[in-house]
This record gives C-alpha cells, structure tokens and sequence, in this order.
C-alpha cells in the first residue's frame, strides 16, 4: 500500500474511532450524568468531535429562552390539533425536533390542561383539550 493511501485510510480510522468514543461518550452522559464518565478520555485526539455544545448555540447558560419554549409549544399543540393520538417521537420526528426538547413545552402544555394523554411512556398519546 503506497504511504500516501496509508495515510488517508489511518486518518479515516482515527476519525471513525473519535466520532464513535463522542457518541458512546454522549450516550453515557445523558443516561448517568456527566460526572460519572468525566475524565475518562482516552489520550488521544483533541477532544470532542460533533456537534458543539448547546451552551454555545444558546448563549452562556444553554437555556432556551421563554420566546422560543413558547413558540416550540404553540406549534407542538398545533400539530397535536392537526395529528391526535400520536406517540412524542413521531411529533419529534415531524416537527425536526428531539424528544428530549419537546418535553418541557409538553409538560407545560399539561399543566395548562391545553393537551392531554393517554397511555403510560414511551406508548403515551397526545390529544389537544378544548380550545385555548
């Protein structure tokens, strides 16, 4: 194999393998919090690689403001309205937006008794509550 193609294909395999360490990495925060996998890089490469943190998107604090929650819960309810009875990762999925983000605008759409659920979950289903 001549250098020149060694040298792509281990470049390649060196960023194969951080992108996989970053997702594993991801996966294992958001399932036991970010303190229990801290400082468990291996010495190679120069960090994460993906997407930045939300932090940097959001400004300093990686919080959405009350503008944007409010507009992401007008539309979830509107298409709630328009899609009864569908389960949170088919509304992600169509609104191009994760489940884990919709769950604050649908807690608050609850406790506003603008919508309502049936089923326990993963198999809850949405359906809008009388007109607001």
């Amino acid at each position: 194999m001549s250098t020149d193609l060694r040298a792509i294909v281990d470049r390649f395999v060196r960023e194969i393998t951080e992108t996989i360490q970053a997702q594993v990495q991801s996966a294992l925060s958001g399932a036991f919090g970010s303190e229990a996998i801290r400082g468990r890089r291996s010495g190679r490469g120069s960090g994460r690689v993906g997407r930045p943190p939300a932090s940097s998107a959001r400004g300093r604090s990686g919080k959405r403001t009350a503008d944007e929650l409010e507009a992401l819960a007008a539309k979830l309810r509107s298409y709630i309205a328009k899609h009864p009875g569908e389960r949170i990762e088919h509304i992600g999925k169509a609104l191009g937006v994760s489940s884990k983000e919709l769950a604050l605008p649908v807690r608050k759409l609850i406790a506003d008794k603008a919508i309502s659920t049936k089923g326990q979950r993963r198999a809850t289903k949405y359906f809008v509550t009388g007109s607001r």
